[in-house]
């Protein structure tokens, strides 16, 4: 994500400079130069505007997905670990069972 916000204000930054650049240099009046100059940095700080706002709903679009499969896969651990724990407190009965009827046995032998 870092790479592309790096490249888009290299692009970004790249194109501002030749603006300024090409006005400077071209024949014009001052006062002609000056707005042109102001109305590239307008149109500059426009298309930034929505360069950002793209790569924050992208940055959100993508934060919200993570969170939608974190919660899938929380969810499927405790579904799991309730499961197993249900075979376990089932084992542990079928145990306990076993161990009293031997308990009865050894006490009738008794």
């Amino acid at each position: 994500m870092s790479n592309n916000g790096n490249t888009v204000l290299g692009i970004l930054a790249g194109t501002a400079v030749g603006a300024v650049l090409g006005i400077l240099f071209a024949p014009d009046k001052g006062s002609e130069t000056r707005r042109r100059i102001a109305d590239e940095a307008a149109a500059t700080r426009d298309q930034a505007a929505r360069k950002a706002t793209e790569l924050r709903d992208s940055l959100g679009h993508t934060i919200a997905s993570g969170k939608e499969s974190l919660d899938h896969q929380v969810e499927s651990i405790v579904s799991n670990a309730s499961y197993k724990a249900e075979d376990v407190i089932s084992t542990l009965e079928a145990k306990l069972k076993d161990l009293k009827d031997r308990n009865k046995n050894l006490q009738k032998k008794a």
